[in-house]
């Protein structure tokens, strides 16, 4: 690695990112925290963010502990950032135990890693935590999704700013981000879940390799517009949420007529957290129950039951605690 690797980085290079980055976070005065675990496009994220933040740029690599090389890998990002001139910490703890319904492996990973990096940002004092989700990524994202049936939400794929997290490579190639990192004299480390067979995005990303058709900046522009569409249909559910939600004491009735299907769903899951808070739903299992409902057929769901009432010309969907179950 060249001694100023991150101001040796070509200043059109440096300026598209300050760009990128600025319509997500104040590249004036912000102190970002970079989440980094030694791949190329993590390592090209510290490098773009250091050459445009300076000092206001700090680091952290989270260590899962799932492999045995990932101590060593963490090591390893500490020494470049060090070589950079940036605050970098190893995080670690112990990744909470499956339980129940709970996710898998990989999203209980992802979901630990962001509670250690929100920890760290609020140690550090940084605004926002940056990570390297690029136009690849995205491209995969959408594919995996398109191919489980998911819906606009699920389609919108990584949005570029959620809460305090900011992902300014989004239009970025993964191919340019290893550029940059190469040009300066660094081999990043090759995480080997990317080419291992049993993960379905290692899969995934062999077949879209020989795929030349596809173009990804066209995914990302779809990607975006259908974060657009979420975004609009979250601004109508929480209107009609104040307007024809009503939830006291454990129960809740929905006024449902002359909506469409959509919302009727996203209705039905806000009056089921309004029953049973810790209630989480599966797309699938929710549109079941908004299907039965539209239908004029009592359902359950968890905990919580659901009733039809129709007269006077409204319709009242009616959520409830379901009786305690007999013990067979």
């Amino acid at each position: 690695m060249q001694p100023s690797a991150s101001d040796a980085l070509d200043a059109g290079i440096v300026a598209r990112f300050a760009r990128d980055l600025s319509a997500l976070f104040d590249v004036e005065k912000g102190r970002l925290l970079v989440a980094v675990s030694g791949g190329g496009d993590s390592l090209a994220l510290m490098l773009l963010a250091k050459a445009v933040l300076s000092e206001r740029c700090v680091a952290a690599t989270v260590d899962h502990g799932l492999r045995t090389a990932s101590a060593a890998e963490a090591a390893f990002v500490g020494s470049i950032a060090g070589g950079l001139g940036i605050a970098h910490r190893v995080l670690r703890g112990e990744m909470p135990a499956r339980a129940g319904r709970t996710a898998n492996l990989s999203a209980r990973a992802r979901a630990f890693r962001y509670a250690l990096l929100e920890a760290e940002r609020v140690r550090t004092g940084a605004d926002a935590i940056a990570t390297a989700h690029h136009a690849d990524d995205q491209l995969e994202t959408m594919v995996m999704r398109l191919n489980r049936g998911a819906g606009v939400a699920g389609l919108a794929g990584v949005r570029a700013r959620g809460g305090r997290i900011v992902r300014p490579l989004l239009g970025w190639r993964r191919a340019e981000l290893a550029a940059i990192v190469a040009g300066v004299g660094i081999e990043a480390i090759e995480d080997p879940s990317n080419i291992d067979d049993r993960f379905d995005r290692a899969r995934l990303r062999k077949v879209l390799a020989g795929v030349g058709a596809l173009d990804t900046e066209h995914w990302a522009a779809s990607a975006r517009a259908l974060g657009d569409a979420e975004d609009a249909i979250g601004w109508m559910v929480g209107r009609l949420g104040g307007e024809r939600l009503a939830a006291i004491g454990g129960r809740a009735e929905l006024l449902a007529d002359d909506l469409p299907f959509e919302l009727q769903r996203r209705l039905v899951e806000r009056a089921l957290h309004a029953v049973e808070p810790g209630i989480d739903p599966r797309g699938y299992a929710l549109g079941r129950m908004a299907a039965a409902l539209r239908d004029g057929r009592a359902a359950m769901l968890g905990n919580v039951r659901a009733t039809v009432t129709r007269g006077e010309g409204r319709t009242i969907w009616t959520f409830v605690p379901a009786p305690p179950r007999r013990a067979t």
